[in-house]
């Protein structure tokens, strides 16, 4: 099992966000290598697929921080992702999501788990800023950001070599 000292899980009324576990890789396996996966580079083959699954647990261990596994409340079956993400070559720190199923879809999960997500970014994590690239053709993820309040940031590079839209999310408030 992967475990990085002191990493957090955060829950909500319906969902708990905690580091990927090795446990997650069937999940992920079945979600990058689907046409699911189109709007955010896939699909992949299992071989890319498990290179993909090391660098999310990596940027756990290299940054602290990364993007959470997100799981119904009281179980533990990924079905989705989101979280702070800036990987090497990123132009700013990002807030992303990938539900991996349908099924989850049209319930506001994403929505809840982004949202708990970013409130850590920027109250423990402290960013001031994020943003999140999002393949144009992506309307769930434009009308996500959107809902979380995002505004497009025309004049916001995207990573090189990814055509995106970049949504740009102002800090949150702190909240006790």
């Amino acid at each position: 099992m992967i475990t990085v000292s002191g990493t957090p899980a955060l829950t909500t009324e319906r969902l708990t966000l905690r580091m990927p576990a090795s446990r997650d890789w069937e999940a992920y396996a079945e979600f990058l290598t689907s046409e699911r996966a189109a709007m955010i580079g896939g699909p992949l083959g299992r071989d890319k697929a498990w290179r993909s699954f090391g660098h999310a647990v990596g940027h756990w261990v290299l940054r602290g921080y990364g993007m959470f596994f997100v799981t119904p409340r009281g179980s533990d079956t990924a079905i989705g992702m989101t979280g702070p993400w800036f990987p090497e070559g990123w132009p700013e720190p990002e807030l992303g999501w990938s539900m991996f199923g349908g099924e989850h879809e049209g319930k506001g999960l994403a929505f809840e788990a982004a949202e708990v997500a970013r409130r850590y970014a920027f109250q423990k994590l402290g960013w001031k800023t994020a943003v999140s690239y999002i393949d144009p053709a992506n309307l769930r993820s434009i009308a996500l950001a959107e809902r979380l309040g995002a505004l497009p940031d025309p004049e916001a590079p995207c990573p090189e070599g990814v055509s995106c839209l970049v949504y740009r999310h102002a800090s949150v408030e702190v909240r006790p």
